[in-house]
């Protein structure tokens, strides 16, 4: 939704008071490029895009504990404007990144252990255990 209505999202952007004015159309354009990129990343398994979206999740909670701590009225902007309630959103919101930071720490950990360095690492622990058993 953030692509097809960049306008809509800047004006959600703009309602944080975070980012200068002459900057919201690029943020509101360029911030949903970079989730989809990240998000196609994870699915073709694309080096850096756990990393990218690791980022863009500390980013948002940042954002977002920002503006709980301000008891900022608004709509978090994270999927449609009618999705949830202003204030609760926030919290809500919050609350589904924390979930989503988990589960790409999780990814993270289990990729790396796939990894060329990852996997020599494991085998040298099994042979390790190997010879003292």
């Amino acid at each position: 939704m953030k692509l097809l209505e960049p306008r809509a999202f800047a004006h959600l952007i703009a309602q944080y008071d975070l980012v200068p004015e002459g900057l919201l159309p690029a943020v509101a354009i360029g911030l949903p490029v970079l989730e989809l990129l990240a998000g196609l990343g994870l699915i073709f398994e694309v080096r850096g895009s756990c990393t990218m979206m690791v980022l863009l999740l500390l980013l948002f909670l940042a954002v977002l504990a920002y503006a709980i701590a301000q008891n900022l009225d608004i709509d978090c902007g994270c999927f449609t404007p009618s999705e949830l309630d202003a204030q609760q959103s926030l919290k809500v919101a919050f609350g589904r990144d924390l979930i989503m930071l988990g589960a790409l720490l999780f990814l993270f950990r289990r990729r790396r252990s796939r990894s060329p360095q990852g996997l020599w690492i494991n085998q040298l622990k099994i042979i390790l255990k190997g010879e003292r058993t």
